[in-house]
């Protein structure tokens, strides 16, 4: 088992990473709301725990990585604030709410899938656990952590002594920078509501009953709810973005530890923005400005999705990204030249069986070792990026350790590399092929009539037939989503 370390934004230091249970990882990622398409940014962060998943693994841990997918309670502002996400996107599109909870849960892991993102053990459904925040809420209402006030259920910061922690707030500072009373039914601007009723909104899509009312969970109480009910009381890394630090993953912790007891999270980890420049000024890319890029536009200016994760390689997570499309150009043409030297030492090995990582000699063996190091020191990819340049480049490797050596590599920095030596491609039934084009000529009928619902369920039926669909101003393509490792190509 490897050493590990990583920084802990619990006490902003780097430590050694010890799990709760010796030789397993208990990890949380807080997952999409589906109420739109994920942007780059956001899929910064998922590539970032998916390099933190594989690393571990590879160092030896078996790992169970848990991730939620909101469809209920995430209002546009994470104070309380603002109308519910997904009502507010299916009045604009006329459909359902669980109708657009789908269709964007299934975009979401078709962009995840395209970015060779592994899929979480468990993803779970805030709509499908509403009884298990109920009873959790029951518990820290015993504790005497929570007052009912205009038909809501709210969390009082105060009877917490250690909120803030994680985001160094003090409740003092809050109280008397708070200008204005968003919610007048708060005792403290930082109380956040456990449970709304109409009290928030009359004609709220979902609810349900329960002890306080018919009605539907905050946003904030549905990690701690899935986390436990999976991971148990106590897990080892809770992930997200830097942006959850302040309100959600503060809010998260306040609520575990007052139904519990007990530390929640040993370990926090947070990924940075990606950030875009307009006018000289940075900021955030953000979907409620408008204007962010998605997977899919990247896709139609002609970039590899890959093109886009190994962009991401270039920067630490813990350091703001900006992106461009000189940057995603340069990403493109050094992930190029990375498959041509693996493509090249591929015809130099010849047919020749690539040895096992255990068996390298001592130069490969040297370049793993210190690629799992720079892993292993809080996921210095840049660092490790260097040492697979310095292995391919090294003319006294010999070509199949070279090879054995950048695939056991790439078991974590997941480009690729390893499909490149495979000629084969999975075969397509015939008839299902046909189907998948009746589809997509249906589709663009839908869409040139401007009928986007229709449009929309056509795509969601196509993602779910197992297909990677791909749009363009030339048109629509597709390709079967990899399975065990095998590639598939676009008819």
């Amino acid at each position: 088992m490897r050493d590990f370390f990583l920084y802990n934004t619990l006490g902003r230091s780097v430590d050694s990473f010890k799990p709760i249970e010796a030789g397993k990882v208990g990890f949380y990622g807080c997952g999409p709301t589906v109420y739109n398409y994920a942007h780059i940014g956001n899929l910064r962060t998922y590539i970032f725990e998916d390099l933190l998943v594989r690393a571990l693994r590879r160092s030896g841990y078996a790992v169970t990585h848990v991730m939620n997918v909101t469809d209920v309670g995430h209002l546009t502002g994470d104070d309380d604030s603002g109308e519910d996400k997904m009502v507010k996107s299916a009045e604009e599109r006329g459909q359902g709410v669980l109708d657009i909870a789908r269709f964007y849960t299934d975009a979401f892991f078709n962009d995840t899938g395209r970015l060779n993102i592994e899929r979480p053990d468990i993803v779970c459904k805030a709509t499908d656990h509403v009884s298990d925040m109920i009873a959790l809420i029951g518990r820290i209402e015993a504790g005497g952590f929570t007052y009912f006030a205009g038909g809501n259920l709210y969390f009082d910061v105060s009877k917490f002594p250690r909120y803030g922690d994680l985001a160094l707030l003090k409740l003092d500072e809050l109280k008397a920078g708070a200008r204005i009373e968003v919610d007048a039914n708060k005792r403290n601007p930082a109380d956040f509501v456990l449970w709304f009723t109409k009290g928030k909104f009359e004609k709220q899509a979902l609810v349900w009953d329960s002890p306080w009312g018919r009605g539907y969970p905050g946003w904030h109480i549905e990690c701690s709810a899935m986390s436990m009910k999976y991971l148990g009381e106590s897990i080892d890394i809770h992930a997200g973005g830097i942006d959850h630090v302040p309100i959600h993953h503060t809010n998260e912790i306040a609520q575990s530890e007052a139904a519990t007891g007990k530390k929640w999270v040993n370990w926090w980890l947070h990924g940075e923005f990606l950030v875009l420049s307009k006018d000289g000024v940075k900021g955030k890319m953000s979907k409620s400005k408008g204007g962010f890029l998605t997977l899919q536009s990247l896709v139609d200016a002609g970039y590899h999705p890959l093109d886009y994760r190994f962009f991401c390689l270039g920067a630490h997570y813990r350091s703001q990204l900006q992106f461009s499309i000189e940057g995603l150009d340069s990403a493109r043409s050094a992930r190029k030249s990375l498959n041509d030297s693996v493509l090249s030492l591929r015809q130099k090995a010849g047919a020749v069986a690539l040895p096992a990582v255990a068996d390298l000699g001592p130069a490969a063996a040297s370049r793993v070792g210190a690629f799992l190091d720079a892993v292993a020191g809080d996921l210095a990819l840049p660092r490790a990026l260097a040492e697979l340049w310095g292995l391919l480049r090294d003319p006294a490797i010999p070509p199949a350790e070279a090879l054995a050596a950048a695939f056991d590599m790439d078991r974590i920095l997941a480009l690729g590399l390893a499909d490149l030596e495979k000629p084969k491609e999975a075969s397509i039934d015939p008839e299902f092929a046909a189907r998948v084009e009746a589809l997509i000529a249906k589709r663009a009928v839908a869409k040139k009539a401007k009928d986007f619902s229709t449009s929309d369920a056509i795509r969601a039926e196509i993602i779910s037939l197992g297909v990677v669909l791909a749009d363009s101003p030339s048109g629509s393509t597709w390709k079967l989503a990899p399975k065990d490792g095998t590639t598939a190509s676009t008819p």
